[in-house]
């Protein structure tokens, strides 16, 4: 009589090989994450900014802060989650923090002097993708993204 079932050998090929497709797709799957948080990054600092622009028309000057203002993992200055003071909730509704906090990393940062300012989306998860090519800072290369007013390039 003939035994029906797989060997051992078998088996254990099959599950190497689904092991193998498993680790394949986490990597897709996290780097299409890390591209949706750039995405997001992008997204949060250009609002921000239409958000300052919409606070000059009103008040003449952009909100002052006189050191870097940046929200949760800053570690360059003010810790806040209103780190651009006085633009929340009137000019936006809450500022965005970054979607993935880590300490002294990814972390929006703002700096201003009431004429000038900058915003950076500090350590994006890929610098080198073309279609961020019209935020990278020019102070900060592969290290940051900013949108800034002319007089705040340099900072």
């Amino acid at each position: 009589m003939k035994n029906k079932g797989f060997t051992l050998i078998e088996l254990l090929v099959v599950i190497a090989i689904i092991g193998l497709l498993a680790s394949i797709v986490m990597v897709s799957l996290n780097s299409a994450r890390a591209k949706a948080r750039d995405t997001k990054r992008a997204a949060d600092i250009k609002q921000v900014a239409l958000a300052l622009e919409m606070y000059y028309d009103a008040n003449g000057s952009y909100p002052v802060a006189a050191a870097w203002y940046g929200g949760t993992g800053n570690c360059w200055g003010t810790v806040t989650d209103n780190w651009v003071p006085g633009l929340a909730p009137t000019y936006i509704s809450k500022l965005p923090l970054d979607p993935k906090p880590t300490n002294c990393s990814s972390v929006y940062l703002y700096a201003s002097n009431g004429t000038d300012y900058k915003i950076l989306a500090h350590v994006p998860e890929n610098c080198t993708d073309s279609k961020y090519a019209n935020i990278v800072d020019p102070s900060r290369i592969c290290w940051a993204w900013a949108i800034y007013t002319s007089g705040g390039r340099n900072w």
